[in-house]
């Protein structure tokens, strides 16, 4: 890679920077330890903390040394938010959290090789500071105006329910991380959203202070939408990276229903694809952006990347069987579950109800004589097979893994019923 600001500009990852030729130039000779710090504010990343991972991979990549920092200390205070203060969680519950945030990780930076990543915890030197110490040895570093000009901290200031000294402390912490990182590992350069900058320059002044070094930091842009809206809810809430808060069929199914004005920027920004496989994918899209040929692309380059390549089969698997060209009895139940979750469903009795009953079950016909005409007509399957008898009751070898049967009117209407007892 000749330049790797240039290519991270390229991918839209670089947003507010500390001098960019010092940078540059930094980046560019001698291999630079860098960081960025992780909160376990949930049991699970999300989405936004997959840019700081990609990013992360994209400066190993060019030979340079990753720092991940999961916060066991600052995540029980909390990084203040724009509205509301956060709900301090118990220390056993922040400790497991940092394992799983640890876990996560793992699985995006090479831990062995000639640049491994460290993982690191600011609980480690953290917890070791007395009042007195943080008082004495941090605080006085610190000039108030600076702290209540913080952006997010001004805004709590001028809102209704302010802001306690515990959240307005975090930015003590975090500039101290980098500080610590300084002395320990040589680490000059701090990465993290744009939300961020703020923290981010408090550890920069933080050690020019103290040591009289000139370090740098970096942001990565928020992303969002096209029309510029925030980008990252999926139906059932966010866009966790844990397969337990979302699976990975919903993973999946989120990008591939990325819009067109975003799906290029999205695959710069979250795969790790070449300028050549991304503009081929552009004109892709300029020329049949109904065959959605780089969201599909998009949707399995993160899925795999996050789920791994045998979730990703799954998917995939999944995803042909529901639309009619792969064998719906096939997919485990924990994935079919998964992809019928937010379809409409409806109940019925196993050796009673017939296809007829199925169809007004989920809503898609109000009475039998539309129901059979729908099926005369050859627009009713059950799991994928066409109905050619309307009166063959459902029975037990149709229920699917999930038990589940599926329903499709049409080629594009899907539901479910599910047996109940008969009564």
């Amino acid at each position: 890679m000749a330049d790797i600001i240039d290519e991270l500009q390229w991918r839209g990852l670089i947003r507010q920077h500390t001098d960019l030729d010092a940078l540059r130039e930094a980046l560019n000779g001698a291999p630079v330890t860098f960081y960025c710090g992780f909160d376990p504010t949930a049991p699970s990343l999300h989405h936004g903390h997959l840019v700081q991972l990609i990013l992360m991979r994209h400066l190993q990549n060019a030979g340079h040394h990753p720092l991940a920092l999961v916060g066991g200390a600052t995540g029980l205070i909390g990084d203040p938010r724009m509205s509301g203060e956060r709900t301090l969680q118990p220390r056993e519950v922040v400790a497991q959290w940092v394992e799983g945030l640890r876990e996560q990780i793992s699985r995006f930076l090479d831990f062995e090789g000639d640049n491994p990543a460290r993982m690191v915890n600011n609980l480690d030197w953290t917890q070791e500071l007395s009042a007195i110490d943080l008082l004495r040895d941090l605080g006085k570093y610190f000039r108030l105006g600076t702290m209540l000009s913080k952006d997010t901290v001004a805004r709590r200031l001028d809102s209704s329910e302010g802001i306690s000294y515990t959240e307005f402390s975090y930015q003590i912490l975090q500039a101290n991380d980098f500080l610590e990182l300084y002395r320990r590992y040589g680490c000059t350069l701090e990465t993290g959203g744009d939300d961020q900058w703020g923290n981010l320059v408090g550890g920069l002044d933080l050690i020019h202070r103290v040591e009289g070094e000139r370090v740098h930091v970096m942001t990565t842009p928020l992303i969002t939408k096209a029309d510029g809206t925030k980008f990252g809810k999926s139906e059932g809430g966010a866009v966790w990276l844990s397969a337990d808060m979302l699976s990975p069929y919903a993973f999946y199914q989120f990008w591939l229903n990325v819009d067109d004005a975003d799906v290029i920027r999205f695959l710069k920004v979250f795969t790790f694809l070449s300028r050549a496989d991304i503009e081929a994918l552009q004109e892709s899209v300029e020329a049949a952006p109904h065959r959605r040929e780089a969201q599909k692309v998009l949707a399995a380059e993160v899925t795999r990347m996050v789920h791994g390549e045998e979730n990703l089969q799954r998917v995939l698997e999944a995803t042909r069987a529901l639309w009619g060209s792969g064998d719906v009895k096939s997919v485990d139940a924990q994935t079919l579950a998964a992809a019928t979750e937010h379809l409409p469903s409806g109940e019925i009795v196993l050796g009673e109800a017939t296809p007829v009953d199925a169809l007004i079950a989920v809503g898609f016909e109000k009475g039998r004589g539309a129901a059979r005409r729908t099926i005369a007509s050859g627009g009713c399957y059950v799991n994928n097979v066409k109905v050619t008898d309307e009166d063959i009751p459902l029975a037990s070898e149709d229920v699917l893994a999930d038990g589940s049967i599926l329903i499709r009117k049409g080629r594009r209407n899907l539901a479910v019923v599910r047996p109940q007892s008969a009564s």
